[in-house]
């Protein structure tokens, strides 16, 4: 483990600037990139530790605001610790900044981040990891579908509506992959019903795409997430091993 410095930055896209967070070794050597989705509660200190500790494993690792079309960070005002249960008005605030991103928008988005990667002296030569997170898994599968130049690796945890049976579902880009997938699905997900974790499955394996899917057993939809009732430290720490060991394989 390295120490790290974490800035705020802006990436241009073509709809904008999205402010976004970026957390690196302190060396500033360049090293290898993880473009890292956030969850639907935004860009916060939670996302920021993670970042932190993923750079500390040595990489540079960006976090962009993807809600930026309606606002710099924070887009919704949050308590430090989210918990829909006593307000059940945050989510009549979240999710239509959720529905409003579209398939084509994050593709349009994840190039614009990629390119910033890209560029950045603290990035190293070649392809990506991408992680996401809840909304983020969505936003990581569909990044490594229309992005396969650019990605070699990619994440999802307790991720959601992964494999609908709507036209612009995530999984139909499973043929465009060529990343390594690792999925790690939440056990108590009404988000994603077991027949949409076989459907993932399936498509993923028909198209020949290296991948593991697990689901982990008694773990909510969001244990990742330290600042929610969700979170579950031994899911968490098995997420982070899974995350670690994919990069290290990727790297």
């Amino acid at each position: 483990m390295t120490a790290v410095q974490g800035t705020a930055v802006d990436i241009p896209t073509e709809d904008g600037t999205a402010d976004a967070y970026l957390a690196h070794p302190g060396d500033e050597r360049p090293r290898p990139a993880v473009l890292f989705y956030q969850d639907a509660y935004g860009l916060r200190p939670c996302l920021r530790s993670m970042a932190d500790r993923l750079a500390a494993a040595g990489y540079t690792v960006l976090v962009p605001n993807v809600f930026y079309r309606q606002g710099r960070t924070p887009v919704v005002e949050l308590p430090e610790f989210i918990d829909p249960g006593a307000d059940p008005g945050i989510w009549r605030r979240i999710g239509p900044l959720v529905q409003s991103l579209t398939p084509d928008l994050v593709a349009r988005d994840a190039g614009a981040y990629l390119r910033w990667l890209a560029d950045s002296p603290l990035v190293a030569d070649g392809p990506v990891a991408v992680t996401g997170y809840c909304m983020g898994a969505r936003l990581a599968l569909l990044t490594a579908g229309t992005h396969p130049d650019r990605v070699a690796a990619a994440a999802g945890f307790h991720g959601g509506r992964l494999a609908t049976d709507t036209p612009d579902s995530p999984h139909l880009v499973a043929e465009h992959i060529t990343a390594e997938l690792y999925f790690g699905h939440a056990d108590h997900d009404p988000s994603l019903p077991e027949e949409q974790i076989e459907r993932l499955e399936n498509a993923l394996t028909a198209a020949g795409v290296r991948h593991r899917c697990e689901v982990y057993p008694g773990a909510r939809h969001g244990y990742t997430q330290s600042d929610t009732p969700a979170y579950d430290r031994e899911a968490d720490e098995r997420h982070w091993a899974a995350l670690l060991d994919l990069l290290d394989r990727t790297f």
